[in-house]
């Protein structure tokens, strides 16, 4: 009897000892694809946090406690999403959410932190909705440091019409929530400017042969193809192209950066265009240096994966930190306001922040802070001025 006693107070002491130490850690949690044919953006974002929190608690972390990251791979799958982010908030209790990569697995999965009052900084998903959480959620704990859909699809279509002087665009998309999203938001400015495409077409993910749409682009007479898609998709289509010997240029969205694009499309990715916040061979800022510089040496990576992924989860992840010492406090409300209202600017590897939130403006990521980027034999790189 005695002997149990003991027993259970030794349990009792070690049960207190965890609960103590838990409580001397900050639980961020993580998720993205960190594999599959999205993977290139997960690892990569994944990696940015990885990077931002090694610095941070080499620098005495925050509010003197270390951070601990709470990773998952959500696969690109959106019922996984869902089934992640409830697992983060329920079990394991951490004070703020980064990610995903993916739309779908966004819309599936935003809706928790909202109801548990933790906030989430989107750092990839472009298609997510967040500033339209507004009107279900008055206090939205949803904030994104991408460049959304309709940063994306204004810059695309400013690009062939404007600045190139194409006339007769086709638009070929992935039929995913993001590329069906992003199709819709090209369609939308189009027809602002007085324009519909010659043809609109769709391909599923693993496509890899795109020659019967291209054909019907072709026979429309379309002068350049607006692409809305992820890496290996949007190397079909410029493999594609070349293959019925028709090159026109193709102006797509951010995911043409990614290594899957380069590699597969190889010489056919040339001059290929699409909106980037961030550019590996020209960072737009000190921090955007140094942070490709860090990356580099950490992960032996030349070139990164996908750059902008990579310094979106860095950025998110100095944001987060930079909310919970505003706050003094891990509770979400508080900072949820914080980040609605950060009284030091932000100089990251995406650019430079005087506000980089408000209180009815989620988005960090503006027309100002996008460039376009153009492939040049496996590398973006910026456009020459002319």
């Amino acid at each position: 009897m005695k002997f149990t006693c003991i027993a259970a107070a030794m349990i009792s002491a070690t049960v207190s000892f965890s609960s103590l130490a838990f409580a001397d850690d900050i639980k961020i949690g993580v998720y993205g694809p960190f594999t599959g044919g999205s993977a290139p953006m997960g690892v990569s974002m994944r990696n940015g946090v990885q990077l931002a929190v090694e610095q941070i608690n080499a620098a005495g972390g925050v509010l003197g406690k270390k951070i601990i990251l709470v990773e998952r791979d959500d696969e690109a799958k959106n019922e996984r999403g869902g089934q992640i982010m409830q697992e983060l908030l329920d079990k394991e209790h951490v004070v703020g959410v980064l990610g995903p990569a993916n739309t779908g697995v966004a819309n599936a999965s935003t809706r928790y932190p909202q109801e548990h009052k933790i906030p989430q900084i989107i750092n990839v998903s472009a298609g997510a909705k967040v500033n339209e959480m507004f009107a279900e959620f008055p206090e939205n704990y949803v904030f994104r440091i991408a460049a959304n859909d309709d940063v994306q699809s204004k810059m695309i279509v400013q690009q062939a019409l404007k600045v190139s002087g194409f006339k007769k665009p086709a638009i070929l998309c992935d039929d995913t929530n993001y590329g069906q999203n992003g199709r819709e938001k090209i369609e939308g400015v189009l027809k602002g400017l007085g324009v519909a495409a010659v043809f609109t077409g769709k391909f599923k993910i693993k496509d890899s042969d795109m020659t019967a749409q291209l054909q019907q682009a072709k026979a429309a007479g379309a002068d350049v193809v607006l692409a809305y898609g992820i890496g290996p998709e949007l190397a079909a289509v410029v493999n594609s192209m070349d293959r019925i010997g028709w090159k026109v240029p193709m102006i797509a969205s951010w995911t043409a950066s990614m290594s899957n694009f380069t590699n597969n499309a190889g010489k056919n990715g040339n001059g290929t265009m699409m909106p980037q916040t961030f550019i590996e061979s020209a960072p737009t800022t000190t921090a955007g240096k140094k942070f490709v510089a860090a990356y580099k040496a950490k992960f032996k990576e030349d070139p990164i994966t996908s750059a902008v992924s990579a310094a979106q989860g860095y950025d998110s992840m100095y944001l987060m930190k930079m909310a919970i010492e505003q706050a003094g406090s891990t509770d979400g409300s508080k900072i949820r306001l914080a980040l609605e209202g950060l009284k030091k600017p932000y100089e990251g590897a995406t650019g430079n922040f005087k506000q980089a939130f408000g209180a009815k403006d989620h988005e960090a990521i503006k027309d100002e802070n996008v460039l376009m980027g153009v492939v040049k034999d496996g590398l973006v790189v910026a456009p020459t001025k002319k």
